[in-house]
């Protein structure tokens, strides 16, 4: 087995966690750089209106937003409020022909490569002054495009290692075996050109074959429908056709302005919060993208909190209280004796850990507990 090269620098949390990052990919002038700017609330990713306009991937990180934690800091009587992260990365535009080179294409795809999970933002709407690539409108298509160059490019990767194991799996080598089978499973797979869930077509055993080989074609995905203002609301009849896209592929679909949310992050939060009520929505765009983002990752949080601090953590669903702990730190899992836990919500009613155990909402779990999505934690341990 190898590992494939890391070409961009992963940033880490204050703790040293590598952060999760996501990439944001698409055809040129689809927008993508303008919700980066929108998603980092800089001017760091240039916009303009030509292709390959971005050539070296921007990077930026993202608080994951989280209402419950301004609610639990306000109860806490502290200021000092943590939320989790996601690194963004807004990688330039691809073309038809990236999997052969065309356009900086394999440069584009390493990029790909190293991210955790994709956001495809799409085209969906028209602009005589904003140039497309194809020289029109088309959302399936441009999905199509991108899809299908991601495909090929991991068709390359799989046949590459073929033929690297083959001589081994001719000698009846059993990892070597089981391998190819899963490689020849990925080649039929590829041929449909979209993406692809591995817990669906592989068993537990052959999953960690697949994961090896880094391919874009099995990442998580997100279809960001890229709006006019008019059409924020309701949408129209190009995010009609990326909806049922996504709902037949088993991918989902945010729809977003991205100028809007581009304007939006210059305004202030009540600034902002007038502005989304004028255009009849409740939430911004790039808020329902985020989290869509965390749910697809299957994240959750747990929070601890306190008169120093309300911290948002970052685990994946179905990790334990043990596991839990050590992403706080590894000797609060080493040491592990049992996680005071109190829900969020319970907390919130009632105002206080104090109240919460007069009412018997706090309880204390053991090592097979299964932390919860918004549960407060208080870690007992022995060092």
């Amino acid at each position: 087995m190898y590992e494939q090269k890391q070409a961009l620098n992963r940033k880490t949390d204050k703790k040293g966690n590598k952060m999760l990052r996501t990439g944001i990919v698409g055809l040129p002038n689809v927008g993508k750089s303008t919700l980066f700017n929108a998603l980092t609330s800089t001017r760091n990713a240039q916009s303009a209106n030509y292709p390959f306009c971005t050539i070296e991937p921007n990077i930026g990180v993202v608080e994951v937003p989280d209402e419950r934690l301004p609610v639990l800091a306000k109860l806490c009587k502290t200021e000092n409020i943590i939320p989790t992260a996601i690194e963004f990365v807004d990688i330039a535009g691809l073309v038809k022909g990236a999997s052969k080179g065309e356009g900086l294409g394999n440069q584009f795809l390493q990029n790909i490569r190293e991210v955790d999970a994709i956001i495809q933002v799409v085209r969906c709407f028209d602009d005589v002054n904003t140039i497309h690539v194809e020289g029109k409108v088309d959302p399936i298509s441009d999905i199509e495009t991108i899809n299908t160059e991601l495909a090929l490019a991991d068709m390359a990767s799989v046949e590459r290692r073929q033929q690297r194991i083959s001589k081994a799996a001719k000698g009846n080598d059993k990892d070597a075996v089981l391998e190819n089978k899963v490689l020849t499973k990925l080649m039929e797979l590829l041929q449909d050109c979209t993406f692809i869930n591995i817990k669906e077509h592989f068993d537990e055993d052959e999953i960690p074959f697949v994961k090896m080989l880094n391919l874009m074609s099995v990442k998580p995905v997100i279809y960001c429908a890229n709006v006019s203002e008019f059409d924020l609301k309701d949408g129209n009849d190009y995010t009609k056709k990326v909806q049922e896209y996504a709902a037949n592929h088993g991918a989902e679909m945010v729809i977003i302005s991205a100028k809007i949310e581009e304007e939006l992050a210059e305004l202030g939060a009540d600034e902002a919060k007038e502005y989304l009520n004028d255009l009849g929505i409740e939430d911004s765009g790039i808020n329902r993208m985020i989290k869509s983002v965390y749910s697809l990752l299957k994240l959750r949080t747990f929070i601890t909190a306190g008169e120093k601090e309300v911290r948002a953590w970052t685990i994946t669903a179905g990790t334990k209280a043990p596991q839990a702990a050590g992403v706080i730190h590894t000797d609060f899992e080493k040491g592990f004796i049992r996680a005071e836990i109190t829900p969020c919500k319970d907390f919130i009613e009632l105002g206080s850990y104090n109240a919460c155990k007069e009412k018997g909402v706090t309880r204390l779990e053991g090592k097979d507990y299964v932390m919860q999505d918004g549960d407060l934690a208080h870690f007992r341990f022995a060092l």
